[in-house]
């Protein structure tokens, strides 16, 4: 496994990490804010998931192994979603229902980011098995978007605790996951490289489900701010498209 995966896993922790610090500092964040932020996360990451891993993927194998990667790559998010422990598996002790609330809450968050960061670390490390200068375009695409989502992680843990410690821990943690799955991916692939165009991929798909399912729905809740957030969205794209172009 080349040592860029390690660098680029880094990168994506300590940009995540950073915009986990950021909770500190502003304490209060628009909804607003948080929308655009996300919607921004969502147009790299769907422009990501063609660009540094569906194509070539196609470019690698064939239409009928990214095929098969995309279906999977749904397939095993789905099932994350489905069958992972959920709250339920932590409140069956004996504890007051506003505490039960609050934990549940938290939890669903945690949960909800772990899922998030599977595709997105595996996408930065196998796209880096790929081809190094694609990888990099792709890491710092996630990178920059992972400093509001970082925000957006931690900043709803201080209202829910009153604290900024733990939601601190988490943001960083999750931004951890990310590097976690980078090398993950990025060590199998680099073994079993001639299952390459499927992982490619296999990341693409997964991400492409966490985005319609997961991002988009929860940002255009509110009619009065879709127009924030579709800008927020296409800002994000454009420069999803000038790093793969500059950078791949």
């Amino acid at each position: 496994m080349p040592l860029e995966v390690l660098y680029a896993g880094l990168l994506v922790f300590l940009l995540t990490s950073f915009g986990s610090l950021l909770a500190v500092i502003l304490k209060r964040f628009p909804k607003l804010g948080l929308d655009i932020s996300l919607a921004f996360s969502g147009g790299i990451m769907l422009v990501a998931s063609f660009t540094s891993l569906i194509l070539p993927s196609i470019d690698n194998g064939n239409i009928y192994i990214s095929m098969l990667g995309i279906i999977f790559g749904f397939l095993i998010i789905h099932l994350i979603e489905n069958y992972v422990p959920h709250e339920e598996h932590f409140l069956k002790y004996k504890i007051s229902q506003a505490y039960k609330n609050k934990v549940r809450n938290i939890l669903l968050i945690v949960l909800a980011i772990i899922i998030h960061n599977i595709p997105e670390g595996m996408a930065v490390g196998i796209s880096m098995i790929n081809d190094v200068n694609k990888g990099w375009a792709t890491a710092v695409a996630i990178g920059i978007q992972d400093i509001p989502e970082g925000l957006a992680v931690s900043l709803p843990l201080v209202f829910l605790t009153g604290r900024l410690i733990i939601p601190i821990i988490i943001g960083v943690l999750s931004g951890f996951s990310e590097f976690l799955f980078a090398v993950i991916g990025g060590y199998a692939f680099s073994i079993f490289h001639a299952l390459l165009p499927f992982g490619l991929a296999f990341a693409g798909g997964a991400m492409i489900y966490v985005t319609v399912k997961e991002v988009f729905p929860e940002v255009y809740k509110n009619e009065e701010s879709k127009d924030y957030v579709t800008l927020g969205f296409l800002v994000g794209m454009l420069i999803m498209l000038y790093l793969d172009v500059s950078l791949g």
